[in-house]
């Protein structure tokens, strides 16, 4: 299979095998304009296996929904050709909108205009609570 180089473009690579579509939905890539490719289960020497996201324009993404998703990937800007940065990813203190509070009792289930914010309250398990009631994130 042969996936060409992007001349400018977004690259974020070191995905976790599995992961890419997930990540794809949650930074809403269906709704760009621009040459896409979602590359799954890549050989890769350090992972075994891995997803690979190739966007084919310098957009603003949303690194805290990559790190949310895959702590470990990494995100490659490229201009005329050439790697200009390369960006590791954390995982996020806060997600905001990324996530949505199931709880009913919530305030967020009334007030439409407030934002769903998620605070990481525990960093091994990757634990995510709503600000506004204490409810664990799925």
């Amino acid at each position: 299979m042969r996936i060409d180089a992007i001349q400018n473009g977004i690259v974020i690579d070191h995905i976790t095998a599995g992961r890419g579509m997930e990540l794809y939905n949650l930074l809403k890539l269906e709704e760009l304009d621009v040459s896409i490719a979602i590359i799954k289960n890549v050989v890769s020497e350090k992972l075994g296996r891995k997803d690979i996201i190739k966007i084919d324009a310098v957009i603003p993404v949303n690194l805290d929904v990559i790190g949310y998703v895959d702590p470990n990937a990494t995100v490659n800007i490229i201009k005329d050709g050439v790697l200009t940065e390369k960006r590791s990813i954390e995982l996020p203190e806060t997600l905001t909108d990324v996530l949505f509070c199931k709880n009913p009792r919530c305030i967020t289930q009334t007030e439409q205009e407030l934002r769903h914010v998620f605070k990481l309250t525990e960093w091994k398990t990757r634990e995510y609570r709503c600000v506004y009631c204490e409810t664990k994130a799925n």
